[in-house]
């Protein structure tokens, strides 16, 4: 299905626009990364699990705003094993387990709770995760770099990395920026790690469906030059993109807004990343080459890219003759 037929954007000419977007949303990131320096959640910063066990039905918000009482604003709180079984992790140590049962026991009257288990996480061992997890997006950054290095020409790949990254400060940018304005509370979790891993994985699935149209076009218009190619091939996948970006945020609007707060620092991850790595795609990966072409190699791409390439293949040719 498609929502509009054949256009003629022309993408390319817009880019210095969106390349000042880009590194404006990130500057402003990193500034207030200094001034105000990301939340990190227990798994990282070391804190209180505690598993607690009900009697009789309770409900995850009522349990969050009991904890919340105490004054643990950041609590994790979600279910855990069998049915009435919650899982409560604070930034806190000492006497947590007896402020908890002791709120708990005051705002569910006649409800049996039970603590089934109560667990200390080092800062050590945050610092690890931390670690961790810094290494799993650079290992999947590295890994897509020898994909797109292996599937297409090595300037394509760096293309692909480039907006890779960007994709990345972007996406914690933003998380920065609306914790910073109160808009949302935003910490950052395994959740949001796994969410960032999954945006890495999106966006670069867009980048190579706009380069294979490229690679076709090359050899169908051999007379065109590059930035009409790479303008006519985003037009020609824009449909595809469309429906799929579509389809994937209105699902993580809809995870966002009911999903509650155990989800939301994830779906608002994907929400932001899928969006921006559609984007880069089209504004930085592909001109990425564009620049690659005309300032390091010097090429007059006005005059036929794809022609200078023929030429080069029929120069080749006939000295093997």
């Amino acid at each position: 299905m498609q929502f509009f037929g054949k256009t003629n954007i022309d993408f390319v000419s817009s880019r210095g626009f969106w390349i000042f977007f880009s590194i404006a949303i990130i500057t402003a990131g990193l500034i207030l990364a200094f001034i105000l320096p990301p939340k990190f959640g227990i798994d990282y910063t070391g804190g209180t699990e505690i598993a607690v066990a009900f009697s009789e039905n309770a409900q995850t918000g009522d349990l969050r705003k009991s904890v919340e009482k105490i004054g643990y604003k950041s609590a994790e709180i979600k279910s855990f094993g069998e049915s009435n079984q919650f899982l409560i992790r604070v930034q806190e140590f000492g006497d947590v387990q007896g402020k908890v049962l002791s709120e708990l026991q005051k705002d569910f009257p006649g409800n049996t709770i039970t603590i089934l288990k109560v667990d200390k996480i080092g800062a050590k061992i945050g610092s690890e995760m931390r670690t961790g997890a810094f290494l799993a997006v650079l290992l999947a950054v590295i890994a897509m770099l020898v994909y797109i290095g292996f599937r297409f020409e090595f300037v394509s790949g760096m293309g692909a990395i480039i907006a890779l990254v960007h994709d990345v400060f972007v996406v914690i940018s933003f998380i920065i920026i609306f914790n910073a304005l109160g808009i949302m509370d935003l910490e950052i979790t395994q959740n949001i790690v796994a969410g960032i891993l999954t945006v890495i994985g999106y966006s670069i699935n867009d980048t190579v469906i706009i380069f294979d149209r490229v690679r076709e076009n090359r050899d169908l218009h051999k007379g065109m030059n590059l930035i009409k190619l790479i303008n006519l091939s985003i037009n020609e996948t824009l449909s595809r993109t469309v429906n799929t970006v579509m389809t994937v945020v209105l699902t993580l609007t809809v995870l966002l807004i009911f999903g509650g707060p155990v989800l939301e620092g994830f779906a608002f991850t994907m929400l932001v990343g899928i969006l921006t790595g559609t984007y880069s795609s089209v504004y930085i990966a592909s001109n990425f080459v564009i620049w690659y072409h005309e300032k390091i190699r010097k090429e007059d791409l006005e005059t036929g890219w794809a022609d200078d390439k023929l030429k080069d293949k029929q120069l080749k040719a006939s000295l093997a003759k």
